[in-house]
């Protein structure tokens, strides 16, 4: 059998697969520095535990869970799919232990605590080499720089894999096949078309070899088709980290302890985003709606001294109109501005006022788009007439909009993945040994 995609869904399903008895080739587009997917930059993962464990305080329930999903998903979730997600979030780190990956003990990290969550010891990339190197250790062949080009059903039996590697063309045939190649949000045509020319103001903190072309080889194919394109999750980013693969060290966390002001100078805001921790997935849309799709964050030295570390250093000025010019924005609107915010008695708290002041330019940072292909509870793809072939599955961030077809919960997106790579695994394993 056959796996595209080495991010923790395709690294999962391989494993599982390769452990219920099949042969498993692993086909990863990326080169190998920059194997993983998303999952590099990943922080966390979601999990229930009726106990304090090594890795984690207190208790979280599979009650608590659901009720979380619920209030962001509403109705619009497939309730097999959440029910099998939500129980098997108790075993993930678990599974995730027993083939290699580290956990952190609890307040030993920088991250503040957390009982929902899980915190992999050196981070994602250190999860990502350890299941690596697990699949090296049980006979899983892998395939660097291998871009799946088209995927056709064969006339007697099985899918035959057109694969261009290091330049080559080439082609497999392969008894049964797991897609875990991620979302369509790094092709930026593919953003344009969805949400139009202000997505060209957009940085993707992931993998930029999510581009959603096995998407549409599965949806060109008589697949069923899941979500909205047109809606994701962003968060504000430092506007001069790379167009990819900035990850978790470029998102901006510090918006409640300043004023963020459009390019103009003129102040903007969220209602309802506080200071909450999930306030940052609420300034991601509104500063894609600004103009030029950019924002400042401003600071002054008793802000930024309370500010988390970021990746790189604010635009620093002992005075305010040093400031607008090394931010290019009109200086007296941004004077007006910190001036009705200091004004403003619900921000007597966090006024604008001890320089040195600082700013950090910011981009709204696509995670994922809420759109993918529909299977069922065995990670089989549901065809658009409502048929499934035996032999195709699919799991991971390509799948998500059946669970989450909107909204996020912090660490969910390694914990769908990991758990539903795993059953795409053992049930293709499943159908190959049948």
């Amino acid at each position: 059998m056959t796996v595209i995609g080495g991010g923790i869904a395709g690294l999962c399903a391989a494993i599982a697969a390769r452990r219920s008895g099949a042969a498993v080739r692993l086909l990863e587009a990326a080169p190998r520095p920059l194997r993983g997917g998303n999952a590099r930059h990943g922080r966390n993962f979601r999990l229930t535990h009726e106990a304090p464990l090594a890795y984690v305080p207190d208790r979280y329930t599979a009650d608590e869970l659901r009720a979380e999903l619920r209030s962001i998903t509403g109705d619009e979730t497939d309730r097999a799919l959440t029910e099998l997600l939500i129980e098997r979030a108790h075993s993930i780190a678990g599974w995730l232990i027993e083939h290699g990956v580290h956990l952190q003990p609890p307040g030993t990290g920088v991250m503040p605590y957390s009982r929902r969550t899980a915190f992999p010891l050196g981070g994602g990339k250190a999860m990502i080499n350890a299941l690596y190197a697990t699949a090296d250790r049980l006979g899983i062949a892998i395939s660097y720089d291998s871009e799946a080009r088209s995927l056709l059903r064969a006339e007697d039996e099985g899918w035959t894999i057109s694969i261009r590697s290091a330049g080559a063309d080439d082609s497999i045939r392969t008894r049964s096949v797991v897609v875990c190649a991620g979302g369509p949000g790094a092709d930026p045509a593919w953003l344009r078309d969805n949400f139009g020319s202000a997505a060209e103001g957009w940085m993707v903190r992931g993998t930029r070899y999510a581009d959603g072309r096995l998407l549409d080889l599965l949806i060109g194919a008589g697949g069923c088709a899941i979500g909205d394109p047109t809606t994701c999750h962003a968060v504000p980013v430092d506007a001069r980290g790379p167009q990819f693969d900035g990850g978790i060290v470029t998102r901006i966390t510090s918006i409640p302890l300043g004023l963020v002001v459009d390019q103009s100078g003129a102040r903007i805001d969220v209602a309802g985003a506080g200071s909450q921790p999930t306030h940052y997935a609420k300034w991601g849309p509104r500063i894609a709606a600004c103009p030029g799709q950019i924002a400042f964050l401003v600071l002054d030295a008793a802000g930024l001294g309370r500010a988390a570390p970021s990746a790189l250093a604010p635009v620093t000025a002992p005075n305010l109109g040093e400031l607008a010019a090394a931010l290019q924005i009109d200086h007296t609107a941004l004077l007006q501005s910190i001036e009705d915010f200091n004004a403003a008695p619900a921000n007597a708290a966090r006024t604008i006022a001890e320089p040195p002041f600082a700013a950090y330019p910011m981009r709204p940072g696509l995670t994922f788009v809420h759109y993918g292909i529909k299977v069922d509870a065995t990670m089989r793809v549901v065809q658009a007439d409502g048929c499934r072939h035996d032999d195709l599955f699919a799991a991971g961030m390509i799948m998500a909009a059946n669970v989450l077809r909107r909204g996020y919960l912090a660490g969910l997106g390694i914990t769908l993945s990991a758990v539903f790579g795993q059953i795409a695994g053992e049930e293709a394993a499943r159908h190959v040994r049948g």
